[in-house]
């Protein structure tokens, strides 16, 4: 039975090598399977660093404002091993639930799977239904966050165009992410896309440090709860950036080596986000709690006109992240998912873009939106509901003792999962959904009150007034004009 097991875990992934193997390869097709076809443990690790930090990095030094130096740091550090559990948790759930399938001879050669397909056949579909509603608003709002993210970069280096404007722009241009047919597809832009915020976060590093402390600087938070909870639920919207692990683990060739990735993925992620948010507060202090981005406060420079464009490369990667899981939902509904034809399928994807791109405008928010998506609906999508739903599916002493994977030994093995599982869904139900809910969500109508709904361009300085008309006192009184009336 052991050796049966191992056996079928094995072949889990295997479809592409065994479709391409003893095909003959031309240079073309070479260089198309360097670039463009990504099914490798590195191709893995490439997409969960790229997509975890891409415009957070902008937002942090903000979060540390409202937590303070010290909050900051270990907030990062607990979500950080906290998102990695429940990836861990999460690559253990679509292995089973794969490996069961297989042993029904169900074939995957043309259908990815996604996280509410690993809960419909592991729990059923009360837990499809509610996995599905969290997950498709959690990515429909991670693909506006970016939008905005876009239109909030550029008007730094070009702000002849309100904000709103640039909205528009770049809702086109991220639309042309249809045109990926799925995360095989993202191999030279996963990696790109790591150098990018690799070069923005040690730009924000450096320039701060270089830059020095601003004359009668403040670090006075934490100083307010509202404002605490907002910056921990944003920490929490960082390190939950795996809620497409199970299409990620699917375009492997071997996602049953996936269990340890998504944690080398955020040590890699600590060494940017710690320094550049540490040193960028350093610099600035409290003036960040009215600058939610952090290229506002640096001086303009070819160094950060160079990190704003390459942060709008990778947001455009990050949207195509988001958005395509949203693209194979709405294949699925309408029953194009199996369809051989591109350009048929891209033209089915492009509704799904229409709301991102309304919303976008109508929420600009960029930086209080990242705290209420954190506490609202990451807490449930990527923390909650895996760890419940491990619990669940393992409650039986059969279904334990015939898992494919067994916990780690370090951790206990199953006592010490279910600690670990019952310790993630109370912390992050209470702090992350219930206060941080409160105070993102404060802040978050705050804005609204502030700046109102569709406004035009959130946070940018107001324009110059008008000279006023210099009074010459030496000047002479024209005379007045007498009316003579009729007698």
């Amino acid at each position: 039975m052991a050796s049966d097991k191992v056996v079928e875990t094995v072949i889990v992934g295997s479809y592409v090598e065994m479709e391409t193997e003893g095909k003959p390869k031309d240079v073309k097709t070479k260089l198309s399977n360097f670039f463009w076809h990504g099914g490798s443990v590195y191709d893995a690790w490439f997409s969960c660093a790229s997509n975890q930090v891409a415009q957070v990095l902008l937002t942090l030094p903000y979060s540390f404002s409202q937590l303070g130096m010290l909050s900051g740091i270990l907030f990062q550090l607990f979500y950080g091993l906290l998102g990695s559990w429940t990836a861990y948790l999460i690559s253990v759930l679509y292995v089973e639930y794969r490996t069961r399938k297989e042993r029904e001879k169900v074939d995957f050669r043309n259908h990815v799977i996604q996280w509410f397909e690993v809960l419909d056949g592991l729990l059923g579909k009360h837990w499809r239904n509610v996995g599905l509603a969290f997950n498709c608003t959690f990515l429909l709002f991670g693909s506006v966050i970016q939008l905005i993210a876009c239109a909030s970069n550029i008007y730094y280096i070009n702000d002849n165009l309100d904000k709103r404007t640039w909205t528009y722009i770049f809702g086109a241009c991220c639309a042309t992410t249809v045109f990926i047919p799925s995360f095989h597809n993202y191999r030279i832009w996963s990696f790109l896309g790591l150098i990018m915020t690799t070069y923005t976060a040690w730009y924000l590093t450096i320039a701060s440090l270089l830059h020095g402390q601003v004359e009668g600087v403040k670090h006075s938070g934490p100083t307010k709860l509202v404002l605490y909870f907002t910056g921990s639920t944003n920490i929490l919207y960082t390190f939950g950036g795996h809620a497409v692990t199970v299409e990620i683990m699917h375009a492997m060739w071997k996602p049953q080596k996936f269990k340890a990735i998504y944690l080398l993925a955020t040590l890699y992620v600590l060494t940017l986000t710690l320094p550049s948010a540490s040193a960028v507060y350093w610099a600035f202090g409290d003036m960040l709690l009215n600058h939610s981005n952090a290229f506002a406060l640096l001086p303009r420079s070819p160094f950060r006109d160079m990190a704003v464009i390459l942060m709008l490369i990778h947001q455009f990667i990050t949207f195509g992240f988001a958005c395509t899981p949203l693209y194979f939902v709405w294949e699925k509904a309408i029953g194009m998912h199996e369809c051989k034809s591109l350009c048929k399928r891209a033209a089915a994807r492009l509704p799904v873009v229409v709301p991102i791109w309304f919303l976008a405008i109508i929420f600009p928010f960029f930086g209080p939106i990242n705290s209420a998506v954190g506490s609202l609906l990451v807490s449930f999508t990527v923390y909650i509901i895996p760890a419940m739903a491990h619990i669940f599916t393992f409650k039986s002493a059969a279904a334990r003792e015939n898992a494919v994977e067994q916990p780690p030994k370090y951790m206990g093995r199953w006592v010490g999962a279910y600690t670990m599982n019952v310790f993630v869904v109370v912390w992050v139900l209470v702090v992350g959904f219930g206060f941080g809910g409160w105070a993102s969500v404060t802040n978050f109508v705050h804005q609204i009150d502030t700046f109102g709904l569709f406004t035009k361009c959130y946070q940018c300085p107001p324009p110059p007034l008008p000279p006023t008309p210099r009074l010459d006192l030496n000047a002479t009184a024209p005379s007045p004009v007498h009316y003579h009336p009729h007698p």
